[in-house]
């Protein structure tokens, strides 16, 4: 009986209330001038306050030294075990944005990159192209023809794309060609067995063809494609932990994996801004037991290197944390997927703050919400997946295990 499953028999429904707050990318690293991560030099009353009526840590998204992907650091979060619920990141893009999927589509994540005279990568997000650029190439792409092989192209979200191919026989065990690197060329797709042979070449096939067209679209002159993969069937959070869960996200991966796992996904104003997502959770408070709200921004900022642009974010969220925490949830969790220091402009293995914030917790010595002083938290480091389980614990939902 793997850990869902023995979770499953100890749930129970209750009225009580679990909100938890994801801000993406929320580790750091110091910064050389200051000593200080973006987290630690950022203003936060309201998450320090937390800090100090709950109990803190460092949660482990995948494990020690393991950076993860988007995906795999959310499944963790929500309690299922990442190396057995594997997922690529073309279904979640499609689940995101509403694409009506059929049997037998393969799905990939893509990327509108710049590259230079020699194909060599110099950018992988084509210096984050209007949503409006993303749409026009999108159409050219869709123009693209190979023999076999229907492939649709939708924008998704400025540099970012979805390439679902339908056709006959194909199958996802593809590699990507996205390296997640610049100063190399995109890698070559490859097979990873051998039920996917005439899938790659004509993947291939479509990516040689979409450079030609794209050869006068600088800087968004190149695509790159990963996460190949075909619509899996997960059980829900309804199911497992006797949940009605909503989710308040703005970037349609994050909205498709929550579409995914069962939740209900909350519409969000155009605006999509930090407040107004808090806001949404407000109005739909009585209507929900498990709120998952998403915070993309800080991720972003920390890819782009802007260290001062993720302090700014993390103070916003601050500010509209009240929102929450004035509708006193029986649980508060904030927490991030997994660390993006600016100083590194990418996902990081380092471990992620965490505070749970409840009546039943038993408050330790933290008094501010950082990477440092949550290492002293009584919690120690902890792996993502014992996140649900102490929420639900908190929340009063777990019955006694065993006799």
């Amino acid at each position: 009986m793997n850990e869902l499953e023995q979770i499953e028999r100890i749930a129970v429904r209750s009225p009580s209330k679990i909100a938890l707050v994801v801000i993406d990318g929320l580790g750091g690293l110091p910064h050389p001038d200051t000593g200080k991560t973006e987290l630690e030099t950022a203003k936060t009353p309201n998450l320090d306050f937390l800090a100090r009526n709950g109990i803190s840590g460092l949660i482990e998204p995948l494990g020690p030294g393991l950076t993860p992907g988007s995906g795999p650091a959310h499944l963790a979060l929500f309690g299922y075990d990442p190396f057995r619920f594997t997922i690529g990141r073309g279904i979640l893009e499609a689940l995101g944005i509403d694409f009506p999927l059929q049997e037998g589509d393969v799905a990939a994540r893509g990327n509108f990159c710049t590259v230079n005279d020699a194909g060599v990568i110099v950018d992988r997000r084509a210096g984050r192209i209007s949503d409006d650029e993303c749409a026009r190439l999108c159409q050219l792409l869709g123009h693209i023809k190979v023999d076999n092989l229907q492939p649709l192209v939708r924008p998704v979200r400025g540099h970012r794309f979805l390439v679902v191919l339908r056709g006959h026989d194909l199958h996802p065990d593809v590699s990507d060609s996205d390296p997640n690197q610049i100063g190399v060329k995109p890698n070559q797709i490859v097979v990873l067995s051998p039920e996917a042979e005439s899938t790659a070449a004509l993947v291939r096939e479509w990516v040689n063809k979409a450079r030609n067209v794209l050869v006068n679209s600088y800087p968004a002159n190149m695509v790159l494609l990963r996460g190949f993969s075909r619509h899996p069937h997960f059980v829900s959070m309804s199911e497992v932990y006797k949940l009605k869960p909503a989710a308040i996200a703005t970037y349609p991966m994050y909205r498709g994996l929550a579409k995914l796992l069962g939740m209900d996904v909350l519409d969000i104003g155009k605006q999509s801004s930090i407040e107004e997502e808090f806001d949404v959770l407000a109005k739909h408070y009585a209507d929900y037991d498990f709120f998952f709200l998403h915070i993309k921004q800080a991720d972003a900022a920390g890819e782009d290197g802007n260290f001062q642009e993720k302090v700014r974010v993390i103070e916003e969220v601050d500010a509209a944390l009240p929102r929450l925490t004035d509708l006193q949830p029986e649980v508060t969790v904030v927490t991030g997927d997994h660390s993006t220091p600016a100083l590194l402009k990418a996902h990081s293995w380092h471990p992620v703050p965490f505070v749970l914030s409840s009546r039943w917790c038993r408050a330790d010595d933290v008094t501010e919400f950082s990477e440092r002083a949550c290492a002293r938290g009584s919690l120690g480091r902890l792996p993502a997946l014992a996140v649900m389980p102490l929420a639900l614990a908190n929340a009063l939902k777990l019955t006694k295990f065993g006799a």
